[in-house]
């Protein structure tokens, strides 16, 4: 496969995985509102910190290190290993499940069951539904490895949608099962995501299809750990691999959740405080979440098979570096146009949001600094994305292991910025430490990609220079976004809230006007790479 042709796949299923995440953030965001009517902040708490806090963990664990070694390489593996390397998430997973349950049994503080009850079962119910997504995992590569790009989107459409109805159905009719209410949703959704893989696994092995597209394995049979004689079980490079993202992954962890980590093993907030930080947090990382994260998967898996891991710029493929250069830059544009207007306009309109999504439950207090915080911080969190996913797909394993030494400190100090700034700042303080540490993550990486293309013509860098006129038109939004806020926003009525938001819409028009005459090289490369609709016409 050519790199323009991994660069269509790549594009194509960004776009439908950006698609995928606006809809799981969608019904999320609703899901959230509607329960908010029906439970309380505390056991929000619970579910979206501590249980959702579990269920991640073990997954992430036991499987986010076998994904990153053997999506390296592109489709040029010996299947049978790889098949049989990743079915080794499912003991790992079973070894990480029994000494998680335990933890989050009796070492951390136990809700009290009065008003929060079913929390044993709860554990143990989540858990298992983290052992049941890990079955799908080998097909979950294989799906990812040949650009099978619609089969991820209907598998979690439809898992979601199960998980919603159930959610809004058992909340409504017996809102006394609390807990269990959740666990049930959560193991649906598993249990759907699952199915849906093994449903079209079964139909594609052997088709028509298959054959055509020459797929590496021929029934369900290889889909099964197996063993050839004459050749090793698994492929031993990969598994040398897995464990560098192995040390690296269990650090990424802790960086990626560390809030909720420090929440629920030392205490610095309430279970009802918990709750109301994390709904503002989902609200503040839904673009950042359903944009940022589907654009950094998908072109991960494109760097991947066009560079070549480890390998001097001058000594690989000069066509194939040169397209990963452009599309490097323009990512890195993209992201950054978005962080910023994220951010300009995020301040303004904070209040608001918070006030009409959860009333004066989530608008009064801490709630909108919160998330006026939480909107320069995407700006971060945009920019470490694409630069993480060049680098990780460039990197040798020796560079992997030393970064591992990098992670381990800014784990560290993360851990500690996040108890002492949330002592003194309550939740923003949770923020300020995601800050400081994203944007050392940022300079790593940028002082990497520039050592990377130091001895080529290429300097994909140059995407986190904005046009000066672009960066005139946000500052101009930015002030008049802000009198806005102060003369209509909030308490005169929705007709003042409509004229705050008129305000706010025209210049968001003004700013996309501009990035249309001054980001030319990025609005083709969106229009072309990106939007469905142009990426099978035009790429």
């Amino acid at each position: 496969m050519s790199s323009q042709d991994m660069l269509k796949n790549a594009s194509t299923l960004a776009s439908y995985n950006v698609l995928l995440q606006v809809m799981f953030r969608v019904l999320t965001f609703l899901l959230n509102a509607f329960t908010l009517r029906f439970v309380s902040k505390e056991l929000i708490g619970v579910v979206n910190v501590r249980l959702t806090l579990l269920y991640s963990t073990l997954v992430f664990l036991s499987r986010e290190a076998f994904r990153r070694a053997c999506l390296s390489g592109g489709t040029d593996h010996n299947w049978r290993q790889v098949i049989n390397l990743l079915w080794l998430t499912l003991p790992l997973g079973v070894l990480w499940a029994s000494l998680l349950v335990c933890v989050w049994l009796w070492l951390l503080e136990v809700p009290d069951p009065l008003t929060i009850p079913h929390y044993g079962p709860a554990v143990g119910l989540f858990a298992l539904a983290a052992l049941q997504e890990l079955l799908a995992e080998p097909l979950w590569v294989l799906a990812q490895a040949h650009m099978f790009v619609r089969l991820k989107v209907v598998a979690e459409s439809l898992a979601m949608v199960a998980k919603c109805v159930l959610t809004v159905v058992l909340v409504v009719s017996a809102p006394q099962w609390g807990l269990y209410i959740f666990s049930a949703a959560q193991l649906v959704y598993t249990g759907f995501l699952v199915l849906c893989y093994i449903v079209y696994f079964l139909r594609f092995l052997g088709s028509e299809e298959a054959n055509r597209k020459f797929f590496p394995l021929r029934g369900v049979a290889d889909l099964l750990p197996s063993r050839v004689e004459g050749e090793a079980v698994i492929d031993w490079t990969l598994a040398r691999l897995t464990w560098s993202f192995f040390k690296q992954s269990f650090l990424k962890q802790i960086l990626t959740e560390g809030e909720r980590y420090v929440m629920t093993f030392l205490n610095v907030l309430s279970f009802g405080e918990q709750g109301v930080y994390d709904i503002v947090n989902n609200l503040g990382s839904m673009v950042a979440r359903f944009i940022f994260l589907p654009i950094e998967e998908s072109f991960y898996v494109f760097f991947a098979k066009v560079l070549e891991r480890g390998r001097d710029v001058r000594q690989q493929k000069q066509e194939e570096v040169a397209i990963a250069a452009e599309v490097l830059e323009c990512l890195l544009k993209l992201v950054l146009v978005i962080g910023l207007i994220i951010t300009v306009f995020g301040y303004a309109y904070s209040h608001l949001a918070l006030d009409i999504y959860g009333g004066s439950l989530l608008s009064s207090g801490a709630g909108p600094s919160l998330l006026r915080c939480y909107s320069a911080y995407v700006l971060l969190l945009a920019i470490n994305g694409i630069t993480e996913c060049f680098v990780f797909a460039a990197m040798s394993k020796e560079e992997v292991d030393r970064y591992n030494l990098v992670m381990l400190a800014l784990s560290i100090s993360f851990l500690l910025l996040s108890y002492m700034l949330t002592c003194w700042a309550g939740g923003i303080g949770f923020i300020l430490a995601n800050c400081l540490n994203m944007g050392l993550r940022i300079l790593h990486s940028l002082f990497y990609i520039h050592r990377y293309f130091l001895s080529s013509q290429w300097t994909p860098l140059h995407g986190l220079r904005p046009s000066p006129l672009l960066l005139l038109a946000l500052a101009l939004s930015a002030v008049l976004t802000a009198l806005s806020e102060g003369v209509f926003c909030c308490d005169g009525g929705w007709l003042l809230r409509l004229l705050h938001i008129a305000v706010g819409a025209g210049c968001l028009l003004g700013v996309l006007v501009t990035v249309l005459f001054t980001e030319t090289k990025l609005v083709q490369f969106v229009r072309t790479q990106l939007l469905p609709r142009y990426g099978k016409k035009h790429t």
